[in-house]
């Protein structure tokens, strides 16, 4: 199967999925850690795939969603964001709204202690 093939599926099988440098458990760079944290402290279910692993899906990942940094969010099979982008929709509340209209489970009121601790 090709790297496009295995994103295209795990995106599609997943509700959440976070393509980033570690696991949930054990993120390896600084950006990673940061995006899985939130989606972490929020309780949100996702599917972590660690690029570190595969340089096919490190690479493919990038031509895939044209985008050239890792994390990257995707929700319901859509791309959402690399870190600064999910950083300011948390801060926002837009990603609250985006997880409850995709009926995505997660904690509001971790959500609001995000915000109260970053205002």
């Amino acid at each position: 199967m090709s790297a496009e093939d295995q994103i295209k599926q795990t995106i599609t099988d997943n509700t959440v999925v976070l393509f980033m440098k570690g696991t949930k458990e054990m993120p390896q760079c600084g950006f990673s850690s940061r995006v899985a944290g939130v989606l972490n402290y929020m309780g949100v279910e996702y599917q972590d795939v660690n690029v570190l692993a595969d340089e096919g899906i490190r690479q493919g990942i990038k031509d895939f969603s044209d985008w050239p940094t890792i994390p990257q969010l995707y929700v319901k099979g859509e791309f959402v964001g690399g870190c600064d982008i999910i950083t300011e929709m948390t801060l926002s509340g837009e990603l609250d709204s985006m997880f409850a209209e995709n009926g995505v489970g997660f904690d509001k009121d971790a959500a609001d202690k995000i915000r109260e601790a970053n205002a």
